[in-house]
């Protein structure tokens, strides 16, 4: 996907939504591998239950990943100036995440575009929200 030029986006356009998933376990239990966070929460069933979830539920830095990857594929990874993320709401196996944002600013004379980013869970809520600053070239 090639990146937009500056003077295509416009304050409250929105990108294009992408969905992920099904994540599965496996996912969950590869990013644990991957970042070296082994809660067993994350990949213990009896260990989640007797903590009082449902079920193991994904590690937010998976999500994060997958919403900064949404952004990154738009506008390129050497572009990223600042990301932050706010953990909303688990993401459980099985679950299917769109991932959607809208452009909150732009500077004419840095050429940066803001952007407001969100994964959701599809039949859920929003699991991650995200801030964004990519420069455009």
């Amino acid at each position: 996907m090639g990146a937009p030029a500056f003077e295509e986006l416009a304050v409250g356009a929105e990108l294009d939504p992408q969905e992920y998933g099904p994540l599965t376990r496996t996912d969950f239990v590869r990013y644990q591998g991957a970042s070296g966070d082994f809660n067993p929460i994350h990949h213990d069933e009896e260990f989640a239950r007797a903590a009082g979830f449902p079920s193991v539920f994904s590690v937010g830095m998976l999500q994060a990943g997958i919403l900064a990857t949404y952004a990154t594929d738009r506008f390129g990874p050497e572009h990223v100036r600042a990301f932050g993320v706010r953990f909303r709401e688990q993401v459980w196996p099985g679950d299917r995440l769109v991932c959607s944002g809208r452009v909150a600013g732009l500077d004419d004379a840095a050429r940066t575009v803001e952007l407001e980013l969100e994964a959701r869970r599809v039949g859920g809520g929003v699991a991650v929200t995200a801030t964004a600053t990519f420069v455009v070239p």
